[in-house]
C-alpha cells in the first residue's frame, strides 16, 4: 500500500471516531447516600425477614466455626432469640466463629463487599445485615472471639439516618461515620466466641409480628435451616438424602422463654381447623441435572389424600425452593409449573438447589433469571405434572364417591316416606322404582373401577344393607295407625294430600317430617 493511500485511511478513520464520538474517561463517580436505604429498608418489604437474614448469618458463621474445629461435630450450632415486649428490643445471638475485635471494624463498615462470595456460605452480598435499619430506631451489632479481651461493638442510630437522608445529598462515607458508632466494651458476661445484632425501639408494624414470639417460630420454621421434629418420621429419611449435597446447617434455634426449640411444621399427620386430617403415607425423590450434567437439585415431595388446597396455617404447602437449606420466595413461585394453578397449594415438597449458577437474587424472593434456572424450572415441570395428576384423580375420585353417598342418601330417604305408609299405591310404586334407580347408579359408579378398593367394599356392604330393607318394606308397607281411625274415602283424601306434599316439595326430609307432624295431630 502506497503512502498516499495510508494517509487516505488514517484520516478516514479520524472523521469515522469524530462522526461517531470519542470515548472519554469518566473523571468522577459519585455513590449517594440513598444508596444506603436502597440496599436497607427499600429492599426487604416484609418485616419478618429481617429474621432471615440475621439467621442465615448465624448459620454461615456456625458452618465456618465447625470448619476451623471451634465447634465440634457433637456440640449443636446455637441461635437464641429474646424478644423483650418491654423495651421493644430483639437480640439474636449465636455461638459461631465470631469477629475479631481486630477484624470487626473492617467487615462491619464494608457495604455490598462480602467475602463469602464464591463460597458456599448462603450470604454474599454485604448488605444483608442492614436489614434491620429500617424497623428499629438502634440497630447494634456485637462481637468477639477467645481471644479477645474487649467486644467490638457497632451502633447504628436509625433516627438520625433516615433524618440524614431526608435533609439532602451526600457521600455516603460521610453518612455512615454521622450515624454509626464503633466502640470497644468490657467482656463482662458476654461469651468467649459469639456474634449478636439487637434492635431496639422496634417499630410497630401490621399486626406487630415482629414482637411475636410465636409467629417468629412459625416463620423461622417455614425459611430458616432448621431440623425436622423428631415426630416426623420421614425426617431422618430426607436428612440423609440431602445430608451429602446440602449444607443443611441444621441450627438449634431457641426463643428465649420457651420450652421447645423451632423445628420444621412438617408432621406425619397435621390436624388444622375445620380442614380434614392431612396424613403423609408416602415419600418420593428426584434429582435435577444442571446444564453440564452435574446434580442440580435435589426434590422431594410428599404425598397425601390430596383432598384439597392445603390452609395456610400449616405452613408446609406448595412445592418450595431452598437455597442452603434457607427458603427462597413464597410457596407459590413455581406454581405456573402446575396443570392448574391451585394444584400448587396441594401440594407438599420442596426443591434444594446445590447448583451454584442458580443464585438467590438481592431480596431472596425468587432466584436470578437465567439460563441455569430455567433448565431447572424445564426439569421440575414433570414432577409437577404428575402432582397435577394426582390432585385431579383425587378430585375425580372424590366425586364419584359423593355421587355414591347422595344415591345411598337418596335410597334411605325414598325408604322411609315408603315405610311411612302414607302414599298412595301409584306414587308408592314411584317412590321404590327412584329407589331402585339409585341402587343400580350407585351399584354402576361402584363397579367403575375409579374407587379406592376399601371406598368399594364400605359402600357396597351398604347398598347390600339398603337394597334389603328396600325389598322388606315394599312387601310389608301398609297403612299407619294414625288413619286406621279415618273412612276408606278419608284415608284416599289423606294420602293424595301427601301426594301431592311429595310432589311439590323439592326436599324429601323436609316433606316426611310435615307429614310425621301432622300424623301427630291426627
Amino acid at each position: 500500500m502506497t503512502t498516499e493511500a495510508t494517509t487516505r485511511l488514517n484520516r478516514s478513520a479520524i472523521l469515522a471516531a469524530k462522526a461517531d464520538g470519542q470515548s472519554e474517561p469518566l473523571e468522577e463517580i459519585t455513590i449517594g447516600r440513598d444508596v444506603l436505604e436502597l440496599v436497607s429498608s427499600a429492599m426487604y418489604i416484609d418485616p419478618m425477614t429481617i429474621y432471615r437474614e440475621y439467621v442465615q448469618n448465624s448459620a454461615d458463621a456456625i458452618d465456618d466455626a465447625r470448619s476451623r474445629g471451634l465447634i465440634s461435630a457433637e456440640e449443636a450450632g446455637k441461635v437464641l432469640i429474646t424478644i423483650d415486649p418491654v423495651t421493644r428490643s430483639i437480640r439474636i445471638r449465636d455461638n459461631g466463629s465470631g469477629l475479631s475485635n481486630e477484624e470487626f471494624s473492617r467487615k462491619m463498615a464494608a457495604l455490598g463487599a462480602s467475602g463469602k462470595r464464591g463460597t458456599n456460605a448462603r450470604g454474599f452480598r454485604g448488605v444483608g445485615r442492614l436489614a434491620g435499619l429500617g424497623y428499629a430506631q438502634e440497630l447494634v451489632f456485637r462481637s468477639r472471639t477467645a481471644s479477645d479481651d474487649s467486644v467490638a461493638e457497632l451502633t447504628w442510630d436509625c433516627k438520625r439516618l433516615k433524618a440524614a437522608l431526608r435533609e439532602g445529598d451526600g457521600d455516603i462515607q460521610s453518612l455512615i461515620r454521622s450515624v454509626a458508632t464503633l466502640r470497644k466494651k468490657p467482656k463482662a458476661d458476654y461469651p468467649d466466641r459469639f456474634f449478636e445484632v439487637e434492635l431496639r425501639g422496634v417499630v410497630r408494624l401490621r399486626s406487630d409480628k415482629l414482637m411475636s414470639p410465636a409467629a417468629v417460630d412459625e416463620y423461622l420454621g417455614q425459611v430458616a435451616p432448621v431440623p425436622f421434629a423428631p415426630e416426623f418420621r420421614f425426617g431422618s429419611e430426607i436428612r440423609d438424602i440431602l445430608a451429602p449435597v446440602v449444607g443443611l446447617g441444621n441450627l438449634e434455634i431457641w426463643i428465649e422463654g420457651s420450652k421447645r426449640q423451632i423445628f420444621r411444621p412438617h408432621r406425619d399427620v397435621l390436624t388444622p381447623a375445620d380442614h380434614p386430617p392431612i396424613q403423609f403415607n408416602r415419600l418420593s425423590v428426584s434429582e435435577i441435572s444442571a446444564i453440564d450434567g452435574e446434580l442440580a437439585a435435589i426434590v422431594w415431595v410428599l404425598h397425601h389424600d390430596y383432598q384439597g388446597a392445603l390452609p395456610n396455617a400449616v405452613g408446609v404447602k406448595g412445592l418450595r425452593l431452598r437455597a442452603g437449606n434457607v427458603q427462597i420466595g413464597e410457596h407459590n413461585l413455581l406454581e405456573e409449573l402446575f396443570s392448574e394453578v391451585r394444584f400448587n397449594a396441594w401440594a407438599v415438597g420442596e426443591i434444594h438447589v446445590v447448583d451454584r449458577k442458580i443464585v438467590p437474587n438481592g431480596r431472596r424472593d425468587h432466584f436470578e433469571q437465567n439460563a441455569h434456572y430455567h433448565n431447572l424450572t424445564n426439569q421440575l415441570a414433570p414432577i409437577a405434572r404428575e402432582i397435577s395428576r394426582l390432585c385431579r384423580t383425587s378430585s375425580i375420585k372424590r366425586k364419584w364417591l359423593r355421587d355414591v353417598e347422595l344415591q345411598l342418601q337418596s335410597v334411605h330417604q325414598l325408604t322411609d316416606v315408603i315405610v311411612q305408609g302414607t302414599i298412595s299405591d301409584e306414587e308408592r310404586a314411584r317412590f321404590e322404582t327412584r329407589a331402585n334407580d339409585g341402587i343400580a347408579r350407585a351399584e354402576k359408579t361402584l363397579s367403575s373401577g375409579v374407587l379406592d378398593d376399601e371406598d368399594v367394599v364400605e359402600k357396597s356392604a351398604e347398598l347390600s344393607e339398603l337394597r334389603s330393607r328396600l325389598s322388606t318394606v315394599a312387601a310389608e308397607a301398609g297403612t299407619p295407625v294414625e288413619l286406621h281411625q279415618l273412612d276408606e274415602q278419608e284415608r284416599a283424601i289423606f294420602k293424595r294430600f301427601c301426594d301431592l306434599v311429595y310432589r311439590c316439595s323439592t326436599n324429601t326430609v323436609v316433606a316426611k317430617s310435615l307429614v310425621d307432624k301432622i300424623l301427630q295431630q291426627l
